[in-house]
């Protein structure tokens, strides 16, 4: 499919990156790319050859968040009806975020969803609803409290400056940091160490681990007891050796 806002480019090793591509507007969050992106996201996931996401921006940014030169069409009610961070969590796989450049308020929502996070070293975070007089509404303001904790959620929140690439990694709030030249290649090559186990496995693992991240202590680890009850059980010692065998002959 062709797509006006984004590049979808699927890699034979299984994995596929989505460029979103408003380079012009900083990667602005418009109406028809955020109905673009859960459209691109669907058939990826429906796709029994992609097991792995990696989403990033062209040119200086990430995204800059919503394009509010369509608020005065679609205010309010348009982000809930073409919800960026839903589009992505649709995808049962990894997604990898590669922050290229500026990540600004709705552009640090789509970033919270993604599973890993890569940033350049000239990437720049801001969380600027405040500044606007507005609210987060696609989960940032929760995801922000898990990923650095609720005092650096509210210093990043309610000042609304911008937190450059090594401070949010000294804070949790990306994986790692790389030269810009590097971005791609190493979000490639993380997809492709994700991809060096069973997929169906690593959906597994990343739907327990989000399911918990939901829950009270007591209920995660029953949730946990029960998950792995239903998936080990069948699972036999020949299996278990194979896999141990495939691993062996990687780590050479």
């Amino acid at each position: 499919m062709a797509y006006e806002n984004l590049r979808v480019e699927p890699h034979a090793d299984g994995f596929a990156t989505v460029t979103l591509n408003r380079p012009d507007k900083l990667n602005t969050l418009s109406i028809a790319l955020r109905r673009e992106l859960a459209q691109a996201v669907a058939a990826l996931e429906a796709d029994p050859a992609v097991h792995v996401l990696i989403v990033t921006g062209a040119g200086r940014a990430f995204t800059a968040g919503l394009d509010l030169d369509e608020w005065s069409q679609a205010p309010a009610a348009g982000a809930w009806v073409h919800d960026a961070v839903a589009a992505l969590r649709q995808f049962s796989g990894p997604v990898i975020g590669a922050l290229n450049g500026l990540v600004i308020t709705g552009g640090v929502e789509m970033a919270l969803a993604c599973d890993l996070l890569i940033a350049s070293s000239t990437a720049r975070l801001a969380d600027t609803h405040v500044k606007v007089g507005l609210l987060p509404g696609w989960g940032g303001s929760v995801r922000l409290q898990q990923r650095i904790g609720p005092h650096r959620a509210k210093e990043m929140a309610l000042t609304g400056r911008f937190v450059g690439a090594e401070e949010a990694l000294a804070w949790g709030l990306v994986n790692r940091v790389v030269p810009p030249d590097d971005l791609l290649p190493a979000a490639q090559a993380l997809a492709r160490e994700l991809l060096a186990n069973p997929p169906a496995g690593v959906a597994a693992y990343k739907r327990l681990l989000d399911d918990e991240a939901a829950l009270p202590l007591g209920e995660a680890l029953a949730l946990e007891r029960e998950r792995a009850q239903a998936a080990n059980v069948g699972v036999t010692r020949d299996e278990i050796d194979a896999r141990l065998a495939r691993l062996r002959r990687q780590a050479r």
